[in-house]
């Protein structure tokens, strides 16, 4: 961990041309931070999360537009500016000859990326693809592994809509059937979502499809009690981890997975249009490329990043995005987003009519909360708080606890580690004045 912080610094001191490093001058920064680092060395995760003079200094590493409170981090993340400075920075060096030194030069440094990303989820570099962005990622699983007509994938209701279309596809092409179930949310436990998921298993079923993180609640699943289930009755599971990768600290052994994919622009704070897609070594011969490969059958990962040109200097300035998330600390990081979540929903929850759709069970929940407020248009409060107060988040339809019963509109709110508390402020007390006084024609 030391060795990581050390990193952190020098990389946020040099590199960056006379670029600026976190809004101030970079030596000042860089000597700041690290005073910082010393200071709170000794501290718990969760004593750091409350301290605001540590977090004001990682909330300079971001050159964010502060005229507006943006509470939908969970969708895509910004980039610290040194995450930034290294995309430009490569950027340059492409194009002045793109041929020899996209292809020749920086290519090839992709495998120190693989490298990093391997050690940050805990497998060997011969199981990652670097990858556009989560949904490549699954595809090349879901529609790669093979299913027979009549084998069932099952699936719950709040699964990512662009997952169950490449289920949905297959059900139309291959005559696989596609079976989704609701749940209670918030659960009262983990186990009751293990044990729903054995439930509607059949002896058709051979596949399983589950969010680590759900994007319309941030609830979190049991991926590795859910997999070591599956697994004894030899049934795939893949897993969509968008929400979760950067998001709170685990590793690949803490799942027993064999198929996870990820973003890398939401939590983990790398450029937009970066991902990765774990898969066990053995099993990397069982799956087809989305992009058909020399030797589709092989058990190289990298058979799925043959996707065509495209800029390399993404990938390599995921290198920067990883050193930030480590030289911060991810269980630090974890807390805070923990903290911040908090922080808002037990202010927002006490409102008249109002009700959190997401845990505060750490072991269900991290940053991401959503809430909904009872006979009160959501969508219309979301489109005031924008318009009159500049606070920008997304309303969520979430799909029936029960067959037959009625969605729920909810508003999901996502701070980062660049949010402030004063802005978190802003939008509990414009929630509060419009839930007392009404929203206005």
């Amino acid at each position: 961990m030391e060795t990581n912080r050390r990193n952190f610094l020098k990389s946020v001191g040099v590199g960056v041309g006379s670029l600026s490093v976190f809004g101030l001058k970079a030596k000042t920064a860089q000597a700041e931070l690290k005073r910082k680092l010393e200071d709170v060395k000794q501290l718990s995760p969760l004593d750091i999360a409350k301290d605001e003079n540590f977090w004001f200094y990682v909330q300079q590493a971001f050159n964010i537009d502060r005229s507006i409170i943006n509470l939908n981090n969970g969708g895509v993340h910004p980039c610290p500016t040194i995450v930034m400075d290294a995309v430009k920075r490569y950027m340059d060096f492409s194009n002045g000859a793109p041929a020899y030194n996209s292809w020749r030069v920086l290519r090839p440094r992709k495998e120190l990326i693989r490298k990093k990303l391997a050690d940050t989820f805990g497998c060997s570099p011969e199981e990652i693809a670097i990858t556009r962005n989560v949904t490549e990622s699954l595809q090349i699983a879901l529609l790669g592994l093979h299913l027979n007509a009549g084998d069932e994938v099952i699936t719950t209701t709040h699964d990512y809509p662009s997952m169950k279309n490449a289920l949905y596809q297959r059900q139309l092409r291959e005559g696989i059937v596609v079976k989704t179930f609701p749940f209670h949310y918030p659960p009262k436990s983990l186990t009751e979502l293990t044990d729903l998921f054995e439930k509607n298993i059949t002896p058709k079923t051979k596949m399983i499809l589950i969010c680590h993180v759900t994007n319309l609640t941030g609830q979190v699943f049991p991926v590795k009690e859910i997999c070591q289930m599956a697994r004894k009755k030899n049934i795939e599971v893949v897993i969509d981890g968008a929400h979760a990768f950067g998001h709170f600290h685990f590793k690949q052994k803490d799942l027993d997975c064999d198929f996870y994919g990820a973003n890398l622009h939401k939590w983990m704070m790398a450029p937009i249009g970066t991902g990765c897609l774990y898969v066990k070594k053995e099993r990397i011969k069982d799956i087809w490329p989305l992009f058909p490969a020399a030797d589709p059958l092989s058990d190289d990962i990298r058979k799925f990043e043959h996707v065509g040109t495209q800029p390399e200097a993404l990938k390599l300035a995921v290198g920067d995005a990883l050193t930030f998330h480590h030289g911060i600390g991810a269980k630090r990081k974890e807390e805070r987003l923990r903290y911040l979540r908090n922080y808002w929903a037990l202010s927002i929850e006490k409102l008249k009519g109002a009700k959190m759709l997401t845990s505060y069970d750490p072991k269900q929940s991290c940053g991401i909360g959503t809430f909904t407020i009872e006979k009160f248009d959501m969508a219309k409060l979301s489109q005031v708080l924008w318009q009159k107060h500049n606070i920008y988040n997304i309303n969520v339809s979430v799909p029936p606890m029960e067959e037959g019963g009625e969605r729920i509109v909810g508003m999901r709110v996502s701070p980062s580690i660049y949010t402030t508390l004063r802005e978190l402020d802003v939008f509990v007390e414009a929630v509060t004045f419009y839930v007392n006084n009404g929203l206005p024609n």
